[in-house]
């Protein structure tokens, strides 16, 4: 790529970006929903991360209802804090159903105690997504 086209290239990802962040603002300020940035930490969040990144506890909060979690920021982005786009993003949006049906999809050992760990994780994610968004679910998928 010459100059030209990686400028350009780098302002399509900026333009990009700025429709993401917008689309989540969007979605929570017509669903009221607000986000809470309770504390953070510096320590691994994954299961065999090699890397430390920063943890931060937050809380979605709409109608009333709430659902806390702990988000890893990305390496790369240290401390700053999460945006309404980073975290609405990264829940999981789409039921695990069984056991055996999330390791058929995600490649996991069916007797794998560390899938049965995330999996059980990932499950409860979704029932407090549920509980939060359940009315609106198919609004939130749309935010990738």
């Amino acid at each position: 790529m010459n100059i030209g086209q990686v400028t350009a290239y780098k302002k399509t990802l900026k333009t990009n970006k700025m429709n993401y962040q917008q689309q989540a603002n969007d979605f929570a300020t017509k669903n009221g929903v607000k986000l809470i940035i309770n504390s953070s930490k510096y320590g691994n969040h994954f299961a065999g991360d090699e890397q430390k990144r920063f943890i931060f506890n937050c809380t979605l909060t709409r109608n009333g209802k709430k659902f806390t979690l702990d988000f890893g920021q990305s390496i790369a982005a240290e401390d700053t804090l999460p945006t309404m786009y980073d975290i609405l993003s990264c829940l999981t949006k789409y039921n695990p159903e069984t056991f055996e049906d999330f390791c058929s999809e995600y490649g996991y050992n069916t007797d794998s105690t560390n899938a049965q760990k995330t999996y059980k994780a990932v499950k409860r994610e979704f029932n407090g997504v549920n509980r939060l968004f359940g009315d609106i679910l198919e609004q939130l998928q749309e935010i990738q």
